[in-house]
C-alpha cells in the first residue's frame, strides 16, 4: 500500500542576527558547516535519505547565498515531476509585505501547497544540525491518528527554562506550550526531563489550510510555535513525537542518542563544530548509510606537506605546508603556512593563513587572508580592535573579499 503524499517545506529565511558576523553577507541556514555543507544541507539531507523528494524552501533575508548553494548543490528531478527542491523567495502574493513570521510564510505560499495537493505536509526549520528519519516520525503521526505531530526532543528539566516546552498527556498528546517557561512542566513519564519543540512539524493538508487562512485574518505574530499550535491543541489532536525514538541507519554506539543543536549563536555553533572530532564524536559526518549531502568540489583533494595534525577535519583542496593543526576544521581549499599554529579553531573556505600565525578558538570566515605572525585569540582586548569577540571568548574573523579565481564560488 503507498504511503501518504507528503510535500516538504523547508523554513529557511531566518536572519541570524546572533550569528552575526557570520550572517553579515547570508542568512543562518547558508552558513558553512563541518568543512564542506551549509547548515541548511542537514535538513535537505534528511528529507532526502527518508525518500522524501518534493520540497519547497522558503527564504528571506540576503537570500542569494542559499539560492546560489541550492541552485549548485540541490539539482533534483528533471524528468521526475514530483522530484524537486525549490526555492520560493516572497511572492507577495496576498500583499507588499514579506514573511510576517513561520505562519505567515506558508500562508503566502497556499498556492503552493493547493497546487500539489498532499496528504501530509512536513514544515521543517533549516537551521539545526541532526540526522532524522522523517518516516518514523510520519508513521507516528498516523498510527496517533493526529491532526498535527511536533518532534519533541527531550531536555534535562534544570536546562529547559531556555527552550520552548510543550505540556503533554501520558499519551503523548499536546495540551500546551510554554515559552522559556521558569518552572517547565516535566513529560508525562520522566520527571527529570522535559519535552522541548524542535520546530519540526507534521500536518494534515485541510487542517493547515484551514488554520493558516483563519490565521490570515488575525493581527498578531502569525507564529506556529507561539500562536498557532498552542490555539490547536485546544481543538484539534495534536501529537509530540518523542525524537529519541527516532533510529537512523549507520548511527555509532559512542555518538550522542538524539543528536540535535540549535546553532543560533556563535558559542554553540563552535561547540557543536567541536562536537565533530575526537575519536568517538558526538555526531559523526561518516555515515554511508545516511550521509550528509553537500555542494561537490571541482579540485584537488586535501595535501599535507609536512607538519602536525591532530584529531582535526581537512577539506578538500586543503594545503598544509607546516606548523600544527589540533581539534579544528579547514574548509575547502584553505592554505596553511609553516609554523602556523591552529587550534581549536574554525578556519572556513579559501582562506590562507600566513607563516607563524597562531589561532585559538577562533571561527575565521571564507576568502580571508591572514598575516605571517598575527596572534588572534590570545589577547581579548586586541582582539576586540580588529575582530568581533563574543561574549564566550571565541574572536569571529569576519568574511573576506572574494579571490578574484574562485568568484564561482557563493558568499
Amino acid at each position: 500500500m503507498a504511503g501518504p503524499r507528503l510535500l516538504g517545506i523547508v523554513m529557511a529565511g531566518g536572519k541570524g542576527e546572533r550569528l552575526y558576523p557570520l550572517t553579515r553577507e547570508r542568512s543562518k541556514p547558508s552558513v558553512p558547516f563541518g568543512a564542506r555543507y551549509r547548515i541548511a544541507d542537514f535538513v535537505l539531507s534528511n528529507f532526502t535519505n527518508s525518500g522524501i523528494f518534493s520540497v519547497y524552501v522558503l527564504v528571506q533575508y540576503k537570500a542569494q547565498s542559499l539560492i546560489e548553494h541550492l541552485r549548485s548543490a540541490w539539482r533534483v528531478g528533471g524528468r521526475i515531476k514530483d522530484h524537486f527542491v525549490t526555492v520560493v523567495p516572497p511572492q507577495m502574493r496576498w500583499g507588499e509585505s514579506w514573511y510576517q513570521g513561520t505562519a505567515d510564510a506558508v500562508y503566502q505560499n497556499l498556492n503552493l501547497i493547493e497546487d500539489f495537493h498532499p496528504d501530509l505536509v512536513a514544515i521543517f526549520g533549516a537551521d539545526h544540525i541532526y540526522r532524522m528519519d522523517i518516516n518514523q516520525m510520519v508513521a507516528h503521526h498516523l498510527e496517533r491518528r493526529a491532526d498535527v505531530t511536533v518532534a519533541a526532543l527531550p531536555v534535562p528539566i534544570q536546562e529547559a527554562g531556555g527552550f520552548g516546552i510543550i505540556e503533554a498527556d501520558q499519551a503523548g498528546r499536546i495540551t500546551g506550550f510554554q515559552e522559556k517557561p521558569a518552572q517547565p512542566a516535566p513529560m508525562p513519564t520522566d520527571p527529570t526531563r522535559a519535552y522541548s519543540s524542535m520546530g519540526n512539524y507534521l500536518f494534515n493538508r485541510e487542517l493547515l489550510v484551514d488554520v493558516l487562512v483563519e490565521d490570515a485574518r488575525r493581527t498578531g505574530e502569525h507564529d506556529f510555535g507561539k500562536t498557532i499550535l498552542p490555539e490547536l491543541c485546544r481543538s484539534a489532536h495534536v501529537a509530540a513525537y518523542n525524537f529519541l525514538d527516532n533510529r537512523v541507519p549507520g548511527i555509532q554506539p559512542y555518538e550522542e542518542p538524539g543528536y540535535w543543536r540549535d546553532v543560533g549563536n556563535i558559542a554553540a555553533y563552535w561547540r557543536a563544530h567541536m562536537d565533530l572530532l575526537s575519536p568517538t564524536p558526538a555526531f559523526d559526518l561518516r555515515n554511508h548509510q545516511w550521509p550528509i549531502l553537500g555542494d561537490t568540489y571541482e579540485g584537488p583533494s586535501a595535501r599535507i606537506v609536512d607538519g602536525t595534525v591532530r584529531d582535526s577535519i581537512i577539506g578538500p583542496g586543503a594545503v598544509i605546508h607546516g606548523g600544527r593543526v589540533m581539534r579544528s576544521i579547514l574548509g575547502r581549499g584553505v592554505t596553511i603556512h609553516s609554523d602556523a599554529e591552529i587550534e581549536e579553531s574554525i578556519v572556513m573556505d579559501f582562506t590562507e593563513v600566513g607563516k607563524g600565525a597562531r589561532l585559538q578558538r577562533t571561527i575565521v570566515d571564507r576568502f580571508n587572508t591572514l598575516q605571517p605572525g598575527v596572534q588572534i585569540g590570545y589577547d581579548r582586548r586586541q582582539d576586540g580592535l580588529n575582530y568581533k569577540v563574543d561574549a564566550s571568548g571565541i574572536v569571529v574573523v569576519p568574511r573576506g573579499q572574494t579571490h578574484p579565481a574562485l568568484i564561482w564560488a557563493a558568499p
